[in-house]
């Protein structure tokens, strides 16, 4: 009998899946189903902070994991799943943040999530932002789907123009599938005030068609007076998802920013008040609190105390306060699961400097003094660009090497094919000897397992740059160990900056992965001798007599 003339009458068959009980066709294979009523065994609890409540099994029976999902994700993963249960279909559904380390597999979780999301609501309309995940998410995507969903964005057809933006838009909002953005064209968008009726219907629809917003990299937008962070503040839908690798970054302001986006007014929510004010109270006894309790006030003092008071027992009690305040809307995962890799290790190598040398750093402000006031009579913002092929062109004439063959370059300005081109290469190809990347585009969405050593020439403010950037090699796929080197220029300002970094490095080892165990040796750095640092790069003499000092984090 053909299957036209059948009128199919479905059965659930467990091991097939939907089976027409009249003909036999398998009308929908086990596999491409997500049965949100599917119950997964019980596993024991991973390390994770906010990571597990007693009420996570209760809620896994409402939205659960395909099969084929459940069977490749980690525990810290399957955790992570049930927190974004808990929060978005809970009994006050809201969003919550994700802040797990480079590399523990944050991508195909959410994708899990979002196709588990759309089962369970088919009008549901996913938007994922940055523009820079793009590629990654779309290979994810069609890698672990389980079911054909459209994915639109404005770069691949190049919608440059309102009218052909609204028009994806517009398919976008028609059928099951998801969106995806940058931040800045998201912003520009919606803070568009020309008053066209077009600019108005894309505005209305990114304000108002989500009903479920994940910001990768969700810690880049996190100051209060960006353009971003109020516009995506404008986004009606309360499930907003926020994943970062490295959610703190310079200020404790700064998370509790990212908190009111997905929690608005999150520090006068009836369940934080009295944790808050409990911890003002102990800052308040070190002497570094207010009288006030406005959201600064609170997180100047929480900051101060992690930084400044010396009685660590008072600190304690500050963190487990925080802990406290944050466990039911931030999951933090330390990334046990790079354990398993070969190892990493991380070097401060403080480097002498030349007579020349200091020479020219002490004369640099001078001259920059000197750039600024050229850059203001020329009005032009941009004067003074560093050559960023100085390196390339210095091996290709040392070495002989070939750019595209044995040398590699990633920067703000290559394209998304040659990004993924140069990626591929430089991890897979036989040839390949080195990739040189602005820290910021080698930042974030790429696998950089072909390196198995890194080298960091700029001293940066904000540590989770360099945390970011050595997580493109010290990540799942890594089959050798890791060795990082941050250069730092001894006697200088660079020492300066190293020390402000690391500082700022403390107060989120102190808020996520301190214990009882853990004393104030912890968190600081440990000089090592060049004979014992164990690298052989290191033991060799043209480097050691370059070496002041030598710290290992």
């Amino acid at each position: 009998m053909e299957d036209i003339d059948c009128n199919h009458d479905i059965r659930i068959h467990e091991d097939l899946g939907h089976v027409c009980r009249v003909c036999g066709m398998i009308v929908r294979r086990a596999d491409s189903i997500i049965d949100y009523q599917w119950k997964k065994p019980s596993r024991r609890k991973t390390n994770c902070y906010g990571g597990h409540s007693k009420d996570a099994d209760e809620i896994d029976c409402d939205v659960a994991i395909h099969p084929r999902h459940a069977q490749t994700m980690k525990l810290h993963q399957l955790e992570g799943f049930n927190f974004l249960v808990k929060n978005l279909f809970g009994d006050k559904p809201g969003g919550c943040i994700l802040a797990h380390a480079p590399g523990s597999g944050k991508t195909f979780m959410l994708i899990s999530f979002i196709q588990s999301f759309m089962a369970r609501h088919p009008s549901a309309r996913p938007l994922v932002l940055p523009k820079g995940i793009l590629g990654t998410w779309k290979k994810e995507i069609q890698r672990w789907q389980v079911q054909d969903i459209p994915l639109y964005d404005f770069y691949s057809v190049k919608a440059d123009k309102r009218v052909e933006q609204l028009q994806i838009l517009k398919s976008w909002e028609d059928k099951m599938s998801i969106l995806f953005l940058g931040y800045k064209q998201f912003s520009t968008i919606v803070t568009d005030d020309g008053g066209s009726n077009v600019t108005a219907a894309c505005r209305d629809r990114l304000l108002k068609v989500p009903n479920l917003l994940i910001l990768d990299e969700g810690h880049t937008h996190r100051n209060r007076e960006t353009d971003v962070l109020e516009s995506l503040n404008g986004v009606e839908t309360p499930h907003k998802v926020v994943l970062s690798g490295t959610l703190f970054e310079n200020h404790v302001e700064e998370v509790f920013n990212i908190l009111n986006l997905v929690r608005p007014k999150f520090l006068r929510m009836e369940s934080s008040c009295p944790i808050a004010r409990l911890i003002m109270s102990q800052v308040e006894i070190s002497g570094r609190g207010s009288k006030g309790f406005a959201d600064a006030a609170f997180t100047e003092a929480v900051e101060g105390t992690l930084l400044n008071d010396e009685n660590f027992k008072r600190k304690a009690h500050v963190i487990r306060g925080l802990r406290e305040l944050t466990k039911d809307v931030l999951h933090y995962y330390k990334g046990d699961i790079l354990d398993e890799l070969p190892g990493l290790v991380d070097f401060s190598v403080f480097l002498k400097l030349t007579p020349k040398q200091k020479d020219i750093i002490c004369n640099k402000l001078e001259t920059h003094d000197r750039l600024k006031k050229c850059s203001r009579e020329c009005k032009r913002k941009y004067l003074l660009s560093v050559n960023e092929f100085f390196f390339e062109r210095l091996l290709v004439k040392m070495k002989g090497w070939h750019v595209g063959k044995e040398i590699f370059m990633i920067s703000g300005d290559t394209s998304q094919e040659d990004r993924e081109v140069a990626v591929d290469h430089f991890n897979n190809s036989a040839d390949a000897k080195v990739l040189f990347g602005s820290i910021k585009a080698c930042g974030e969405g790429i696998s950089l397992v072909g390196a198995s050593r890194v080298v960091i020439l700029d001293v940066h403010l904000n540590p989770s740059v360099t945390r970011q950037a050595n997580g493109r090699a010290f990540r799942p796929g890594q089959r050798k160990k890791v060795f990082v080197y941050r250069l730092v220029a001894a006697d200088s300002d660079e020492e300066k900056v190293h020390e402000t970094a690391f500082k700022k490095e403390v107060i989120p080892k102190l808020w996520f992965e301190w214990s009882d165990h853990c004393t104030t040796e912890d968190f600081k750095l440990g000089q090592v001798d060049t004979d014992d640092s164990g690298d052989e790069l290191l033991d060799t003499k043209a480097i050691r007599q370059d070496i002041k000092v030598l710290y290992r984090r």
